[in-house]
């Protein structure tokens, strides 16, 4: 039998990192307190549809037979009918990812409003949530502040909760630029994507624990992607290398889970490792380094057996 570099390369890949994966009881061990939380306190967790290669119908039936209690996915009135469709079939729940992307702000915050009255005001299932991509790092603060006071407004006609993700590029694309935005609008909410944080301030962010601790008060959704000082995702957050990484995040998503069985609120939580090139890949070939959707249904194995 033949082999290609390309088999080579990967085969030796899989078997190099079958040798030095972190068992899932590593990270599963019951964090403090998860034994007892408040009435009302539920953890859901959504898989993610960035990087899937098929159709919608096929991603919600892989992510139902994962184990997932529901999607994220970006807002498209395109796949809209077969999406709910799928979602009815398969029992899911939905949250939806809704930004504008314009370079300047007026032509952006009107997309922006187009696209999340779109998202929730349809004849379909009533979302879980809306997280959205808000702003962009150069618009100035009173131009990024229409999308806060608009989302808290809009989300109380609603009663579907938005989220604010921290997010590069966006408003809140680190921790120091995210600090003016929290103390002067209480009602901001967050979906805590901590990696980018990391990577844009080339640290664990040791030396923010102020920012970070309010940051943490206010989120209501989690990506639990694990990033690092060099890069918003490592390549497989079960190997040796990353231990540090890894526990320094896991150590931020034990306090968000804390106030929320203390609150006794639902908590929801994608997994978001993503595909290349956010997943490292192997030189010449642009082959990932792991399996994305292998390593997302790990993490949601590990909330579940931590928290739960």
């Amino acid at each position: 039998m033949k082999y290609n570099r390309r088999d080579f390369i990967g085969g030796s890949m899989a078997l190099t990192s079958a040798l030095f994966l972190k068992p899932m009881e590593t990270y599963a061990t019951p964090s403090s307190g998860s034994e007892k939380w408040t009435n009302g306190f539920a953890l859901k967790i959504m898989a993610p549809y960035w990087g899937f290669n098929g159709s919608v119908t096929d991603f919600c039936k892989k992510a139902k037979d994962s184990g997932y209690d529901g999607i994220e996915i970006l807002w498209s009135p395109e796949i809209a009918e077969e999406l709910f469709k799928a979602l009815k079939k398969y029992q899911l729940e939905v949250g939806f990812l809704c930004r504008g992307d314009e370079a300047f702000p007026v032509p952006h915050f009107a997309t922006f409003k187009k696209v999340l009255k779109e998202a929730i005001e349809h004849r379909y299932q009533k979302p879980l949530y809306i997280n959205v991509h808000s702003g962009k790092d150069f618009f100035q603060y009173q131009d990024n502040k229409k999308f806060i006071d608009f989302t808290v407004q809009y989300a109380k006609e609603t009663g579907v909760p938005i989220y604010h993700e921290t997010h590069r590029s966006r408003m809140l694309y680190s921790a120091p630029a995210s600090l003016q935005y929290l103390e002067k609008n209480p009602d901001l909410r967050l979906t805590l994507d901590i990696s980018h944080w990391c990577n844009v301030s080339e640290s664990l962010l040791e030396d923010q624990p102020e920012t970070v601790a309010l940051a943490i008060s206010r989120t209501d959704h989690v990506h639990s992607r694990v990033g690092h000082a060099e890069g918003p995702q490592v390549s497989d957050p079960r190997a040796l290398e990353w231990r540090q990484a890894v526990d320094a995040h896991f150590a931020w998503w034990d306090k968000v889970v804390a106030i929320k069985k203390q609150q006794g609120k639902i908590l929801t939580m994608l997994t978001e490792f993503g595909p290349p090139s956010y997943m490292p890949t192997i030189p010449f070939t642009n082959l990932p380094v792991a399996d994305q959707w292998e390593i997302n249904v790990f993490m949601m194995q590990v909330w579940r057996k931590r928290y739960l």
